[in-house]
C-alpha cells in the first residue's frame, strides 16, 4: 500500500500511535494532523450511522474533543488507532441516535398525558354561570340569600340556622325552599 492510499485510509498505525502519544500530552498541533489524516473517514461512519450531514459534523466534533480529553487512555495493545477512533465516532452516533429517538418518544408520550384542566370554553361557561347565580342570589330578599349562602357555600347545617335564628327548623326549610324556588326560577331565564 503507497503512502497516498495509506493517507486515504486514516494512515498507519506507526503514524498515528504517536500522534495520539502527543495528543495525551497535550500537543494540539498532533491533534491538528490526526484530525487532517482521519476526520474523512470517520465522517463517513457518523454520516452512515446518522444520515444528516449536520449531525454527522457535530458527532465527528464530540469524537475529536473525546480524543483531546481521552487520547492519554488509548493502549496501543488493545486495538489499532483507527480502530478506536472508529469506535468512538460509531459510539457517540448511536449515543446520538438514542437521544433522537429520547426526544421523539418524550414528544410523542406529551400526546397521552390528560390535561385535567378546564378548556377554556369551559372556563368561561363557568364564569357566566357564577355572574348568572351572583346576580340571581342578590335578587332574593337578604334573609333568604344570606340562609342560602349559609347552607350551601358555607356548609351550614339547617338545624344550626335555625338555632342561630331563633326560629323553628319548619320554618327555616321553607324560607330556603323558596328562595331556591326563586332561584331556580331566575337562572332559567
Amino acid at each position: 500500500m503507497d503512502r497516498a492510499t495509506r493517507l486515504k485510509a486514516g494512515g498507519s498505525s506507526r503514524e498515528l500511535v504517536p500522534l495520539i502519544h502527543s495528543i495525551a500530552r497535550g500537543e494540539r498541533p498532533a491533534l491538528a494532523i490526526l484530525y487532517q489524516r482521519t476526520s474523512a473517514k470517520l465522517f463517513g461512519i457518523c454520516m452512515h450511522l446518522l444520515g444528516s450531514e449536520s449531525e454527522a459534523e457535530d458527532v465527528l466534533q464530540e469524537v475529536y474533543v473525546t480524543v483531546w480529553q481521552k487520547a492519554a487512555r488509548f493502549e496501543e495493545g488493545r486495538a489499532s488507532p483507527i480502530t478506536w477512533l472508529a469506535v468512538l465516532a460509531r459510539n457517540k452516533s448511536i449515543d446520538r441516535l438514542r437521544l433522537r429517538r429520547l426526544r421523539t418518544d418524550s414528544i410523542d408520550a406529551a400526546a397521552d398525558v390528560p390535561d385535567e384542566a378546564d378548556s377554556a370554553l369551559e372556563l368561561l361557561e363557568q364564569s357566566e354561570q357564577s355572574e348568572r347565580l351572583k346576580h340571581c342570589l342578590d335578587e332574593l330578599e337578604e334573609r333568604q340569600q344570606a340562609m342560602i349562602r349559609s347552607a350551601f357555600l358555607e356548609g351550614a347545617t339547617y338545624p344550626e340556622l335555625a338555632a342561630r335564628e331563633a326560629v323553628p327548623l319548619g320554618t327555616m326549610k321553607s324560607w330556603i325552599r323558596r328562595g331556591l324556588l326563586r332561584l331556580r326560577g331566575c337562572l332559567e331565564q
